[in-house]
């Protein structure tokens, strides 16, 4: 299943009435993303904010430079969905979307289905809890379908022989989609959250089903998924058929334009004022995977070249036909990087670039609170329990003494600090601008002051620069002028997770457990158990008056 909550709701969670009105985000000058009422009065994403104000006068635009909200709503957003995983195969896809693999959960239920009373089925949350779960209608397929259909009964004894309905798959996806509707009530009533859900048996289908019908619904592409002599096309070509070959997750905008020019046999024209390259011709999957002589072997040709890796052709050849068989990844507990980066109009003064890089490493120092502290009792820490924002002693801003505060320790440590810049190429001398050749990067161990909870944010940022970032820039740029930046990324990343980490995130490297914590909870976990040994006076003899 793949879950989709719209970056926009950020803002309007924090203040519903937003979602009433057109709302942009814009950062660096352009609306990256708007609500959906902004899209019902002919807005899209990635238009330059002047050209927004224009289509749209009553717009309202919110700066979206600061990416802390985003990324602390993905994470909440995250850890609600991992608990309703058995196998925690949950996977991030950028801020806003989730990948869950619930194969175990509805092999477990679907051996539960009541075929004498299907209306009144019950779905198992928990294999050991027969309360932990909801009742469900098997008879019924909630939220859309592809192609649209009515409910009808999984196993139905009139059904044809060969019918899809009648499909160990199709019940499997009657499950999954009833589990889909129920996260998807619960990530409202609990969070304040809508999402689209896509539901299908691979990340690719999944992810296109979801974008269907949006923004608060569920979509599920029906079986069969393979042409058979009753079935001549299976619903997955039909499905992708209709899409442009540039909406498929796998072939990005540069191979979308090669696709396109050897369909039309010419250079497809590019629209104006948008950012992302659309093209004024729509080029279908259908158009590619019926044109004369197509195959693996000749997209192996159209697309390849300096850069491209080899087996592309029939890499795309199978995304084209619905074919992904990449896994959903284990849940992390420790991300495998922290990365915080900004673009620029320009930059090119050192002057600029040390205030840049200060403002970054900022960033970085309370992404890295945010995500890799937890309690020192060994409950993960929430973003309300990390250390303040200026990264000072809770002493130093509330006033709270430090002994009542909760301690921290860090569940892993950074050891490689990269710093990362993409030049921006001057034009040249006929005016021709050519294209970067792509960011260059710098690294070196992290400086173990980094770790440090008992100075300002200010502090270690400064002290960051002078002694790490700086001089990585100049090995990156040993010119002291004559570049321009477009984009700087700071980052910390190779994750070792220190002791007490549970080994449960993948990638291992977990040190063992932290016995000192074991011991010092010792005390309290023995103590109903603990018998004392002291002197206890002897009772006094009875006698014949008691």
């Amino acid at each position: 299943m793949s879950y989709d909550c719209f970056y926009a709701s950020v803002f309007e969670h924090e203040n519903p009435a937003l979602k009433a009105l057109p709302l942009v985000v814009q950062q660096k000058g352009l609306a990256v993303t708007c609500n959906y009422e902004a899209r019902r009065r002919g807005l899209s994403k990635m238009r330059p904010i002047g050209e927004a104000r224009k289509i749209c006068p009553d717009v309202v635009i919110l700066l979206g430079e600061d990416l802390t909200p985003f990324r602390d709503a993905s994470k909440k957003l995250y850890n609600f969905l991992q608990e309703y995983t058995w196998s925690k195969r949950v996977e991030r896809l950028g801020f806003d979307e989730v990948f869950m693999d619930v194969t175990d959960m509805i092999d477990f239920n679907v051996e539960l289905i009541n075929l004498n009373d299907p209306c009144n089925s019950y779905f198992h949350l928990s294999r050991t809890d027969p309360t932990t779960g909801f009742a469900y209608d098997a008879f019924h397929l909630p939220g859309h379908t592809y192609p649209p259909t009515t409910s009808e009964l999984p196993i139905s004894a009139s059904a044809s022989p060969g019918s899809s309905r009648d499909s160990p798959l199709y019940i499997r996806l009657v499950l999954a989609s009833h589990l889909a509707k129920h996260l998807r009530h619960k990530l409202g009533a609990e969070k304040g959250y809508t999402c689209s859900v896509g539901i299908s048996t691979s990340k690719l289908l999944a992810k296109l089903a979801g974008e269907t019908n949006k923004p608060d619904a569920q979509t599920t592409i029906l079986p069969p998924y393979e042409p058979s002599a009753n079935f001549r096309e299976s619903n997955v070509t039909g499905f992708l058929d209709a899409l442009e070959v540039g909406r498929i997750p796998g072939i990005g905008s540069k191979l979308a334009q090669k696709l396109r020019n050897h369909v039309l046999g010419q250079q497809a024209s590019s629209t104006t004022g948008h950012a992302d390259g659309e093209t004024k011709e729509k080029v279908l999957v259908h158009h590619v995977r019926c044109f004369p002589s197509i195959g693996p072997e000749v997209l192996e040709d159209v697309l390849g070249g300096p850069g491209v890796p080899q087996g592309i052709g029939g890499k795309v050849w199978r995304l084209l036909n619905g074919v992904d068989d990449t896994e959903v990844v284990l849940a992390r507990k420790v991300p495998k990087q922290i990365s915080i980066e900004d673009s620029y109009r320009r930059l090119d003064t050192l002057e600029e670039v040390k205030k840049e890089l200060d403002l970054l490493a900022q960033s970085l120092i309370r992404r890295m609170h945010a995500d890799l502290l937890e309690n020192d009792d060994g409950d993960a820490g929430n973003d309300d329990t990390t250390p303040t924002s200026d990264g000072q002693p809770a002493e130093a801003t509330t006033g709270v003494p430090i002994s009542q505060t909760p301690k921290k320790r860090w569940i892993a440590h950074p050891r490689t600090l990269r710093l990362s810049t993409l030049p921006r190429h001057l034009p040249n001398a006929d005016n021709t601008s050519s294209r970067p050749s792509g960011r260059t990067s710098r690294s070196c161990p992290t400086p173990p002051f980094l770790l440090s909870l008992t100075h300002p944010t200010s502090h270690l940022a400064a002290k960051l620069v002078s002694e790490a970032l700086l001089p990585l820039f100049r090995k990156l740029h040993p010119k002291k002028s004559g570049w321009d930046l477009s984009i700087v990324n700071v980052a910390v990343v190779n994750m070792m997770e220190v002791a007490g980490g549970d080994g449960s995130s993948s990638g291992g490297g977990g040190e063992g457990r932290d016995i000192g914590k074991m011991f010092r909870k010792q005390e309290d976990v023995l103590r109903p158990w603990k018998v004392e040994d002291r002197d206890v006076p002897p009772s006094p003899p009875k006698t014949g008056l008691d």
